[in-house]
């Protein structure tokens, strides 16, 4: 997989979390560094780790279905995109999330991650390697936490649905790229 591509790939996987983190600036009044911090790590590690855990559940079948493999690959990354852009465009709530509770944070963690998981068994479908990717994936995510976090603090929740959007965007355009690449080759 080129660079460009995991790069592109871990913007959109990262905006769930960067939109989680926005909400958190926004909400989050005291200890803020410290809150800014714990997200940007917790995001990172958890889709470090879900990406690699989807690959190596995609590692265990893929030699039974190298046939439809772009398809499924386009399928989930247009699922994906396609709910977080329909979330993107349908708003949140705006409730406030208890930022300091160690098992909301866990739960935001898996909940943010719950895409990177689909993502890395479609890069073992796919056959790519994991481990450079996964890596870019967890530090683009905690940077655009971090980033998140911030543009939350200094401008409130409107950015949080746009990010979303480009996110879903940018997961369904891989879809369509992979797709392309093995029917047009």
């Amino acid at each position: 997989m080129d660079t460009l591509t995991v790069i592109l790939l871990s913007v959109g996987l990262a905006m769930d979390a960067a939109a989680v983190s926005i909400a958190g600036g926004v909400t989050v009044r005291e200890g803020r560094a410290r809150t800014a911090i714990t997200l940007a790590i917790l995001f990172g590690v958890f889709q470090t780790g879900m990406t690699i855990a989807g690959w190596y559940g995609g590692s265990l079948f893929s030699g039974y279905i190298e046939g439809f493999d772009h398809w499924i690959a386009f399928l989930l990354l247009a699922v994906i995109g396609g709910k977080m852009l329909h979330e993107g465009l349908k708003g949140e709530d705006g409730a406030a999330i208890p930022f300091d509770r160690v098992p909301v944070l866990l739960m935001l963690g898996v909940a943010t991650s719950i895409d990177a998981l689909a993502v890395g068994l479609s890069l073992a479908l796919l056959g790519s390697e994991i481990l450079g990717p996964a890596i870019v994936i967890g530090i683009v995510t905690a940077a655009l936490s971090l980033l998140g976090f911030w543009i939350g603090t200094a401008f409130g929740d409107r950015n949080r649905d746009r990010a979303a959007i480009l996110g879903g965007i940018i997961l369904i355009l891989i879809g369509i790229r992979i797709l392309a690449e093995h029917l047009l080759t």
